[in-house]
């Protein structure tokens, strides 16, 4: 395989497989060449990525020495991709009855979840997570977006126990938006002891459902080490839950029409891997 042949095929595996790492044996066992032609490679696609602001290639030292691709995403970018969510929310045609707002059609849209998972990737990067966590059903999208760009297992908090989870764990909390007493289940095979894990949902109000969740993680010894919503409703005070990156703030609707505001610590400083 020719070196431009072989520098596409690469940069292909590893912009595929986010945060993942790959030795240089297994690029010149695949493409029948010598590690020091990898490295020549590798070296070329770090430089491409660096000058186009692509991401970031980390390498390791030594015998096993291999090469990861970890994601970046630029002011520009992170600026472009919040202005389009608070364009596509703030539609007039969103508002329903009770106050309720449509979100189905951006929640469950691939362009926009991607968007949105790149910056909490970002964000998120150095958390030290070992699992992502949603509870069903809308965060479901963005969260396993966020799970594989940072390369990590997605664990989904269920509502209504199933059969086919086997055994489980329950909680009850306190609903912060309806002030009722809700249940949320989780398999006992989906955590183990001890795991770091990142929430990621949908749309926070008063907090109640990530409170829940991190009373699921205490029942598993695990630990909840970072929190991302795409929306929070109703300003960012009396939360049930502390230290969290919302992408949007919904304030109060006003004539059957809803605004946002972009998070300003989110275009505050450059993101850098």
């Amino acid at each position: 395989m020719k070196k431009i042949e072989r520098v596409c095929a690469i940069t292909h595996i590893l912009t595929e497989n986010p945060n993942r790492d790959f030795s240089l044996g297994y690029f010149a066992e695949l493409f029948g060449c010598a590690k020091s032609s990898i490295s020549e490679d590798i070296k070329l696609i770090r430089e491409t990525m660096d000058d186009g602001s692509l991401g970031t290639l980390e390498t390791t030292a030594g015998t096993k020495g291999g090469v990861r691709y970890v994601p970046a995403i630029s002011q520009e970018e992170t600026e472009k991709i919040l202005l389009g969510l608070k364009k596509a929310f703030e539609e007039d045609d969103r508002m329903l009855g009770s106050g309720l707002l449509y979100t189905s059609d951006i929640l469950f849209n691939p362009d926009y979840m991607k968007g949105a998972a790149r910056i909490f990737a970002r964000q998120f990067a150095r958390s030290g997570a070992d699992m992502v966590v949603t509870v069903e059903t809308k965060g479901i999208g963005v969260a396993l977006f966020t799970a594989e760009l940072l390369h990590l297992p997605l664990a989904v908090l269920r509502r209504e126990s199933r059969v086919s989870e086997g055994s489980i764990v329950s909680v009850n909390y306190m609903s912060g938006s309806s002030a009722r007493i809700q249940q949320m289940s989780l398999s006992k095979r989906a955590l183990k002891p001890h795991t770091k894990a990142l929430i990621i949902d949908d749309i926070m109000r008063a907090g109640g459902s990530i409170k829940g969740i991190e009373d699921m993680l205490a029942e598993f010894d695990a630990q909840c080490c970072g929190i991302g919503a795409v929306i929070v409703a109703g300003g960012i005070e009396g939360k049930k839950i502390g230290d969290y990156v919302p992408l949007l703030l919904m304030n109060e609707t006003e004539n059957n029409k809803v605004t946002m505001d972009i998070n300003p610590l989110l275009l505050a400083k450059q993101q850098r891997p």
